[in-house]
């Protein structure tokens, strides 16, 4: 899982926090120690393994947590959030960079995101919910093809993708909205 805030233990070194799954009951194994240094080469950060979390930018931080997710190459990656704090540019960055990975790894993976873009860039599938009482308003598939580029971003079927997501919340905010 890959939370919304990087969650690294302030007083461990990247590759540590990245080995924290591993070392819960016993010190991490040589292979775990090779896998976690794979993964930080994936997302970009073999020298900074030993920099500490008050060393990193948001994205970096991020990236980290991202290795961690990935040290025991789980079938199901969970993410609430992990670009809302981020700035536009990073954002963008980690998105390519999951979007790279997911293509790799093909694992399964439940994105939550506020971003209409975010998700649309990042989703074969868009699952829309409600508030209060919570429900499925839509369940939308994402017919952009991959891989997809920051150039995705501007076309014509991703504009006309995000105009009918925001319908859909359109919809859902109005009182006595019913589900799609």
């Amino acid at each position: 899982m890959v939370f919304q805030k990087p969650m690294l233990l302030p007083w461990r070194n990247v590759r540590d926090n990245v080995l924290l799954p591993a070392g819960f009951a016993r010190a991490a194994s040589a292979r775990e120690v090779a896998r976690a240094d794979a993964l930080l080469a994936t997302v970009g950060l073999s020298e900074s393994v030993k920099l500490y979390p008050g060393q990193l930018s948001g994205g970096m931080a991020q990236r980290v947590g991202l290795a961690r997710m990935l040290l025991h190459d789980p079938r199901l990656l969970l993410l609430d959030e992990p670009f809302s704090a981020l700035d536009a540019m990073t954002r963008e960055h980690l998105s390519l960079e999951l979007q790279r990975l997911w293509m790799e790894e093909r694992r399964t993976a439940l994105f939550v995101t506020h971003s209409i873009p975010e998700a649309l860039f990042l989703a074969d599938r868009v699952v829309v919910l409600a508030g209060r009482p919570g429900r499925i308003l839509a369940d939308m598939p994402v017919p952009l093809p991959r891989p997809r580029t920051l150039e995705t971003l501007s076309g014509a079927q991703f504009g006309t993708l995000t105009l009918e997501l925001r319908r859909l919340f359109d919809e859902a905010a109005r009182p006595g909205a019913r589900a799609a």
